[in-house]
């Protein structure tokens, strides 16, 4: 089977969604409404494979710039009848071709799945202490901020792997309202 990864088009979209979607409802990511996905096209690719029938869609990602440093891979999907054929691992290399296109040197990742992104060389990190201040910033939006329980990874695309250069995180900030 022969996977290929494209920049995400507008046509994409619902497609996008949908898959988002699907692992939504498994509980194994975030649901990205499609104003969000939209608004974000530019950050999405898309892969596609062929089995000799034409081209046809198996999954999308995402390489979204949170500061000059760093960038976080996100929306990463893979559809459900291609898993485990390299549809993620394409994605995920995409992210960190553009990535370095970019000169971002750090991408880091929310997942449920961390043998995944070890299998791609990425490192788990200690959530309460490695943080970058611009995910805290994101996760502050998160609905799911209190009691998350995704783990981070990262990796680094100047081949320095290691948790400890990271700039210590700010004081976690509780929301008012919630004690």
């Amino acid at each position: 089977m022969n996977v290929t990864v494209r920049p995400a088009r507008a046509e994409d979209v619902p497609l996008i969604f949908e898959n988002i979607g699907y692992w939504a409802s498994q509980g194994r990511m975030l649901v990205r409404p499609m104003q969000n996905i939209f608004e974000n096209l530019r950050d999405f690719f898309v892969a596609e494979v062929d089995d000799g029938s034409g081209p046809r869609f198996a999954g999308n990602g995402a390489m979204h710039i949170l500061w000059g440093d760093i960038a976080e891979v996100r929306g990463l999907a893979v559809a459900p009848d291609v898993r485990a054929r390299g549809v993620g691992r394409a994605l995920v290399e995409a992210c960190e071709h553009e990535a370095r296109r970019v000169g971002i040197p750090l991408l880091f990742a929310w997942t449920y799945e961390v043998e995944f992104f070890e299998r791609c060389g990425f490192t788990l990190i200690d959530k309460t202490r490695d943080l970058h201040p611009r995910v805290w910033s994101e996760c502050l939006r998160c609905p799911f901020y209190v009691g998350c329980n995704e783990n981070g990874v990262i990796k680094r695309m100047d081949g320095v792997a290691t948790p400890h250069n990271l700039p210590e995180p700010p004081p976690a900030q509780v929301p008012p309202g919630i004690r």
